[in-house]
């Protein structure tokens, strides 16, 4: 079978790296597109060769019907987009990330997921590129012993690169249960109103706690560290290191370095090579999805809605200096006591 898949939002640069994927992509046909200004649509259109074109992607979901929409809207009209996918009956979405922005964004979309019939999927290819994969697969199965420490960072913020971090996290430690954290943030530069809507503090530090006393730390924004020297680019710093009892894994950008049995290992690989195949593959598992409801995807919507908790729980422990639990009441207004309190 051919999925006929769709993206909405081709106005920046993040949608041709799903149109690069379909040459990788042998069950799914990029057959339509949607954005709102004719002249970005057309250019988009014509590189890719699409010629199915809508300004309004509610009337692409109407009459094409697609199975697959990849959506790269801003984050403030995620619920709008997937409630309208829903009612058309669309099959599935991939939403770029972040989910959301805030609380009150995060409870509509929690709200929404209790009765959707759309599978949905965030946009977190990085947990399908290959190394990672592999290296992912070798702590799932015990390679290092039992998960102890799990140290994740980005250099760009929490709304940019948080939730890939927070994901990450997840990834290396599936059956961890998340109960509380504590953190630090500061800096109102990523608070100020922009075209993406991205709001986030500059820096934030966070110690999350999980039930089996296992942890992890999370750094985002101008306090994550450098992974690749001399490098200036903000985008390119993300990296996951996972600390067991019987050794260690490490995977970054550009590299990766394990420690198993005694035996240590390090290499290379290229990120741009890598991404469109996690692209590829992370695609492929919508499809597996669509075809059984028991495959689910493993960045289905449930699951970025609890690393998106983590993310709201780590801005209210900045704010109220002290360790809040997952299961105290979500802070209203976040972002705006965000802007007043730095």
């Amino acid at each position: 079978m051919t999925y006929k898949c769709a993206i909405i939002g081709v106005s920046g640069g993040r949608a041709n790296g799903h149109a690069d994927a379909y040459a990788h992509i042998p069950r799914g046909q990029l057959a339509c597109i949607a954005t709102r200004t004719r002249a970005n649509l057309d250019t988009f259109g014509d590189r890719w060769n699409v010629d199915t074109r809508y300004t309004d992607y509610r009337e692409l979901f109407e009459r094409e019907k697609p199975d697959l929409v990849h959506v790269n809207t801003p984050p403030d009209v995620r619920l709008e987009v997937m409630q309208a996918a829903d009612a058309a009956g669309v099959g599935a979405l991939i939403i770029e990330k972040p989910l959301a922005i805030q609380a009150e964004d995060y409870l509509a979309i929690s709200q929404f997921a209790k009765t959707a019939k759309i599978k949905v999927a965030i946009n977190h290819q990085l947990h399908f590129h290959p190394r990672r994969s592999r290296l992912q697969k070798l702590v799932v199965d015990g390679a290092i012993g039992d998960v102890r420490l799990i140290d994740a960072s980005a250099r760009m913020n929490m709304a940019y690169q948080g939730t890939h971090a927070l994901q990450s996290i997840a990834a290396f430690h599936p059956r961890g249960e998340p109960e509380s954290v504590f953190a630090q943030i500061s800096g109102a530069n990523g608070l100020q109103q922009g075209r993406k809507q991205h709001f986030a503090p500059d820096a934030t530090m966070a110690s999350i706690r999980y039930a089996d006393g296992s942890s992890a730390l999370l750094r985002c924004g101008t306090n994550g560290p450098y992974v690749l020297a001399g490098d200036e680019r903000v985008n390119v710093h993300k990296q996951v290191t996972v600390y067991g009892t019987g050794g260690f894994v490490h995977w970054n950008m550009w590299g990766w370095e394990t420690s198993i049995g005694g035996k240590h290992a390090r290499g290379n690989h290229n990120y741009p090579d890598e991404d469109i195949l996690g692209q590829a593959a992370m695609t492929e598992a919508a499809f597996d999805w669509l075809e059984d409801d028991s495959r689910i995807h493993a960045l289905n919507l449930d699951a970025a809605l609890l690393d998106f908790h983590i993310l709201l729980k780590t801005y209210m422990s900045g704010l109220n200096r002290r360790e809040e639990t997952l299961a105290s009441e979500l802070q209203p207004g976040l972002i705006d006591a965000l802007r007043r309190t730095l």
